[in-house]
């Protein structure tokens, strides 16, 4: 398996996370788009993916419903904005669906997946529609909850 880590950064709205996973572009893409495989690493543990129904295309929606370990849900919704299979996902919580506005936006997340020999370097930058939203997620945790759930997700695509 292979032992990079994670690294996170914070540049102005945006929060960043980069890694290498020693396996291909498709097998890490199919991580973020197969909703079984998602239910599998998407929370950092002890946290749980209870529900994920993922339309993955240009316009689809998506629900992810995390359980923290007292039991509580929270409900993510959002859609997809660009779809490009094994290289690229983006989508936002600025919609429930279509063109249904959330009660209140907060991120756009950017994946790119890029193949590397045999490994595919992996960019996640979380776009916040203001510094307030960013730091509100930092505060909530964000390096070390992506940071552990690209560990929980290498363990499996590795």
């Amino acid at each position: 398996m292979n032992n990079a880590k994670a690294n996170t950064a914070t540049e102005g709205r945006d929060l960043i996370l980069k890694r290498t996973f020693n396996a291909s572009p498709e097998k890490v893409f199919a991580a973020w788009t197969g909703p079984a495989i998602l239910k599998r690493w998407f929370a950092p543990l002890p946290w749980t993916t209870t529900r994920a129904d993922l339309d993955v295309r240009v316009g689809g929606a998506s629900l992810i419903v995390m359980r923290s370990p007292e039991g509580k849900e929270f409900p993510g919704h959002g859609v997809y904005l660009e779809v490009v299979k094994n290289e690229r996902l983006v989508f936002t919580d600025a919609f429930t669906q279509a063109w249904t506005l959330s009660e209140k936006p907060f991120m756009v997340v950017e994946l790119n997946f890029e193949a590397q020999a045999h490994e595919t370097r992996y960019t996640a930058r979380v776009r916040h529609w203001s510094v307030a939203d960013r730091e509100a997620h930092e505060k909530m945790g964000f390096h070390e909850a992506w940071t552990t759930c690209a560990e929980q997700l290498a363990a499996l695509v590795e």
